[in-house]
């Protein structure tokens, strides 16, 4: 950095001396150590219930209202403070919702932790941290400890998990083919009050990414093993083809993964065998700034058509004019069926993700629309989503949405809570 100052002094030296036309301190250009954001929203949503859908009949089965209303205020604050070789990283978010149903309330720690940077070639980092590993933008199977994401929102902050992370980093030169090399080693502790929701309790779990940036590519091989979860291992890539043509893919082989199933005579068991996952997806932008994304992705843990379809018919089957005990231990145990895993998001095995971006069409600034659809290719039902946003007013963004969702009786799509819902999300960032 001093260099840096001295070579600008050096060709510029009227600069450096002059009173009124230009002067800096060092002070003035330093990195301060408090750094700090985030942003207050506001969002309305009125969704039309899918009240004949199988998920409507376990969440609400004494009969859905026909129409949702719900407000959303919330807010995130995300940011750091920095001192030497040390730092502090946090992002925080609360937020309520008020509805048909009543008032919740939230406010969690998404992330929380400290950062010691020994040299340029090592970080250590321990607390509460959320991991995005993989190059895909709606799914990533090769993100062993991330949470999952939300297709119809990918690029929302996710909670993190407590962890402790040493990264070691090394650049190489005079070298043809490889550039940059990391590797990211993570242990992550699951007990009754320290990530429960990860996994079996009681165990320290280790995950590892090694980085390589070898001809141009960008590349991971990621690893976790632990009795948390079962063994998995995974490799990712990222390759820009051109200059506003990228394709990347990750492919995940997970060993004596299991899934809840039912059987034709209504019993479940749980099925054990290794799976492997595999997403494939390109980014392109066009000469008339047109964004396009689009991703296969093949879940080898998902159900089958036939598989979901027998679960959709046994709910519908089972609800029909019981008594009021017999259909309350059914439906507790459909509602369990559905956690563990029929009613989980992204259940299938085959989808199709497309998201289309136009940025200021006709020339009209500060405006651009979307479209995202998301097809579940066994069953042919969709999620299509068309949306609008302004940001033509200083630090405030409007969205304005409608998702549809399309699927006849037994399909993914079809046996939603939602037929479709309309949103309006006002944020200001500060």
């Amino acid at each position: 950095f001093c260099l840096l100052v001295a070579v600008l002094l050096f060709i510029f030296p009227g600069y450096g001396q002059a009173d009124d036309d230009f002067s800096f301190t060092l002070d003035e250009i330093e990195k301060k150590p408090l750094q700090w954001g985030g942003y207050t929203e506001l969002k309305f949503e009125h969704l039309d219930s899918n009240q004949d859908g199988v998920l409507s009949i376990l969440n609400a089965p004494n009969e859905q209202p026909a129409t949702i209303d719900r407000f959303s205020p919330g807010i995130q604050i995300d940011g750091s403070y920095g001192k030497g070789m040390g730092s502090f990283n946090w992002l925080l978010k609360a937020g309520g919702r008020q509805d048909n149903y009543g008032w919740t309330d939230y406010a969690d720690i998404y992330e929380a932790y400290g950062r010691i940077k020994a040299n340029k070639n090592s970080t250590v980092d321990l607390g509460k941290k959320a991991y995005k590993w993989g190059k895909g933008y709606a799914w990533n199977p090769v993100g062993f400890i991330n949470r999952p994401k939300d297709p119809n929102d990918p690029q929302e902050a996710l909670e993190g998990y407590i962890t402790a992370e040493l990264d070691l980093i090394k650049s190489f030169t005079g070298m043809h083919s490889l550039d940059n090399m990391a590797l990211t080693t993570v242990l992550l502790p699951v007990y009754d009050t320290i990530n429960d929701e990860f996994g079996t309790e009681n165990n320290v779990n280790f995950a590892a990414k090694l980085y390589l940036l070898y001809r141009d590519t960008d590349i991971d091989l990621l690893l976790y093993t632990g009795n948390s979860r079962s063994t998995r291992f995974g490799a990712d890539f990222s390759k820009n083809i051109r200059t506003n043509f990228e394709i990347h893919g990750e492919a995940a082989y997970v060993l004596d993964e299991k899934k809840i199933l039912l059987e034709e005579d209504g019993s479940s068991n749980f099925e054990r065998g290794n799976r492997f996952n595999t997403l494939l997806g390109l980014r392109y932008l066009s000469e008339s700034d047109l964004t396009t994304i689009m991703e296969y992705y093949y879940n080898g843990n998902g159900y089958t058509k036939e598989q979901r379809e027998l679960f959709y018919h046994y709910v519908d089957n089972g609800t029909v004019d019981p008594s009021d005990a017999e259909k309350n231990t059914f439906l507790q145990r459909a509602r369990e069926l559905s956690m563990r895993g029929y009613g989980k998001p992204s259940v299938g095995r085959n989808y199709l993700y497309a998201k289309f971006t136009q940025k200021e069409p006709f020339d009209i600034l500060y405006f651009t629309p979307a479209l995202t659809t998301i097809i579940n290719l066994d069953d042919g039902s969709t999620s299509l989503t068309p949306e609008i946003a302004y940001t033509g007013i200083t630090n405030l963004e409007l969205r304005l949405r409608f998702s549809l969702l399309i699927g006849g009786s037994f399909s993914e799509f079809g046996e939603k809570l939602s037929s479709n819902k309309v949103e309006l999300r006002l944020r200001y960032f500060f």
